[in-house]
């Protein structure tokens, strides 16, 4: 062996050695850190471990229910829809039925008036429509029947990544589905062939001159420009209400820049309310100029906290001819890209408890029938999905379920920019994983199953429908040997939750009409009613 290839190991064993001498040497002289003071180097795993912690408990730790905001279940169940594999769990529920109060069950009929079809595959490319047409009440000039009640959430470019936002918006086409555009305004990203409800928020990105004053002249030319069918007014975000929003001015590219109209590289403020209104009056006042302007239906957004608003809302509709076309009520317990950790955890109602009382105000007023009603916040899901259906919810928005499907691994590093599957940053390595080709049909997948599940389960309770599904055919379970029926618990009133009379006929004819019922084998010539 030549002394040359015997010095190469001992070089490099002496230059590691030297590199764990200067890092335990640095622990030992800093301050900040005790941990690293008293165990130099060593003491680093601790560190190393904390970071690595969110994926050692979905791994390895947690069971299939623990983790959060979404368990190992669900997040299974929503990467198998997506992709199209088996998404069916074996050998019964493991969720603690028996001992979990608030726990919902859904009620079969044994005899209803819709019959599932047999074949596997029904259901399967069913559009599944609004059961109301939306802007209709109001006689909008843009109002439309949305061919799916699964719909993606307001999530913006710049919070997502260009390839996640090219990826939802070619799986909102393929479905047949609906996009939000998030309050970052409408980027090129968003113009592969999806449906867009353009959202405005406070800063009116995408709609704002240059002093960052809205422009309805900007509105107008950006709805001409791009297939957009309703406007939303954001209000507030369940996860961070009256917080208002920062975009880091290191993700301020020259892209987000122009698509939202501010400068490249500076910190972009949401401010925590609008400057076109300042009461409920005048942003009715500013919803039927946008309408007028547009011809579009528009709606509002917003999480669920003092009442007084929805009381004054609804009361200057009852009395005026002035309204909104739909609202979108986003639960405390969706998601965002970041906030304050205390308004993440305690800020907002969650969704069945301030969706309840909102649907309420409405309905007391005699409105319910005319106005849409979205429900978003963890309604990507079959069970909860169904349940906002019930309490009267006509659409949902699924917005981190849709980030699930394309890649998203619930990291929880969306407000640190290194987003590992390239979903939430804006870093050019790490988005570039994400191939929007494939990503955009795995979105498709996951909507496509989700309306599939619903009116499956529909269909268990005996309807056409999940808007047909009403609030009796949930039952609360309070404990091992009690339940509420759902009315009950948010003290509905008969016929709330359901659309009007002719909405119903009109959606089962839709429903029948595209929808193959099934049937049965001939019966015997000893069943019940049958001659001999």
């Amino acid at each position: 062996m030549s002394p040359s290839f015997r010095r190469g190991p001992a070089a490099a064993a002496a230059a590691a050695v030297s590199a764990v001498g200067a890092v335990a040497a640095h622990d030992l002289l800093q301050r900040q850190h005790a941990l690293l003071r008293n165990f130099p180097v060593i003491g680093r795993a601790r560190y190393w471990l904390e970071t690595i912690g969110p994926e050692l408990r979905q791994y390895i730790v947690a069971d299939n229910n623990e983790e959060r905001p979404f368990t190992r279940d669900q997040r299974r169940w929503v990467y198998a829809s997506a992709k199209k594999e088996n998404n069916y769990f074996g050998f019964g529920t493991d969720n603690d039925i028996e001992f979990t109060a608030g726990y919902p069950v859904i009620k079969h009929r044994t005899f209803g008036r819709s019959i599932p079809a047999s074949s596997p595959a029904a259901g399967h490319e069913v559009l599944l429509p609004s059961a109301k047409v939306l802007g209709a009440a109001r006689r909008r000039p843009g109002a439309f029947r949305p061919n799916s009640v699964v719909n993606i959430s307001a999530m913006s470019f710049g919070s997502l990544s260009a390839a996640a936002v090219e990826a939802l918006n070619r799986g909102a086409a393929m479905a047949g589905c609906l996009q939000n555009t998030g309050e970052g305004g409408l980027s090129r990203h968003h113009r592969h062939g999806g449906e867009l409800v353009f959202q405005i928020g406070t800063a009116y990105f995408g709609c704002r001159d240059r002093r960052g004053r809205f422009d309805v002249g900007r509105l107008k030319e950006v709805v001409a420009s791009a297939p957009v069918r309703a406007l939303e007014i954001k209000l507030s975000q369940g996860a961070k209400p009256g917080l208002g929003g920062l975009l880091p001015g290191v993700k301020v590219s020259e892209e987000i820049a122009e698509t939202r109209g501010i400068a490249v590289g500076r910190d972009c403020v949401s401010p925590s309310r609008h400057a076109e209104f300042s009461d409920t009056d005048s942003l009715l006042d500013w919803v039927e100029l946008l309408a007028a302007e547009t011809g579009l239906p528009v709606g509002i957004k917003s999480a669920v906290g003092d009442l007084v608003f929805w009381e004054e809302l609804t009361t200057a509709m009852a009395e005026t001819s002035r309204g909104v076309d739909f609202v979108t009520v986003d639960g405390g317990e969706g998601g965002t890209g970041a906030a304050p950790l205390i308004f993440t955890d305690t800020v907002s109602l969650p969704f069945q408890l301030g969706f309840s009382r909102v649907y309420a105000a409405f309905a007391e007023r005699g409105l319910a029938e005319d106005v849409t009603f979205i429900g978003a916040g963890k309604l990507g899901l079959p069970d909860n999905a169904v349940v906002a259906f019930a309490l009267g919810c006509d659409m949902v928005n699924v917005a981190r379920e849709a980030m699930l499907a394309i890649g998203c691994i619930q990291a929880q590093k969306c407000h640190t920019d290194t987003c590992p599957t390239g979903v939430a940053t804006q870093n050019a390595w790490l988005s570039r994983g994400l191939d929007p080709a494939l990503k955009s049909v795995r979105a498709a997948n996951y909507v496509k199953t989700l309306r599939r599940d619903l009116v499956k389960v529909a269909e268990a309770c005996g309807v056409e429908h999940p808007a047909l599904i009403d609030a009796e055919s949930v039952e609360i379970l309070t404990g091992r040997t009690a339940s509420r029926p759902l009315a009950e618990v948010y003290d509905y009133r008969e016929g709330w939750g359901m659309p009007s009379a002719a909405d119903q006929r009109e959606i089962v004819a839709l429903m029948t009409r595209t929808e193959p019922q099934g049937g049965t084998a001939p019966p015997s010539s000893t069943a019940v009613g049958e001659e001999r």
